[in-house]
């Protein structure tokens, strides 16, 4: 089954976002974390320049 949010970015208004996954690792133990965000189409760049703060 398709999450709700998937199922909304495919209708509608939702074609204008999408969702940018980004990965971290931690300094302090090594472990890896994933970041999910909804973005509008123009501001993709933007967050995925964003993360690596």
């Amino acid at each position: 089954m398709a999450k709700k949010v998937v199922a909304t970015l495919k209708t509608g208004k939702g074609k204008e976002y999408s969702k940018v996954i980004t990965m971290t690792k931690s300094p302090k133990s090594g472990a890896y974390s994933f970041k999910e965000v909804i973005v509008h189409n123009d501001h993709v760049k933007d967050a995925i320049a964003g993360q690596g703060k």
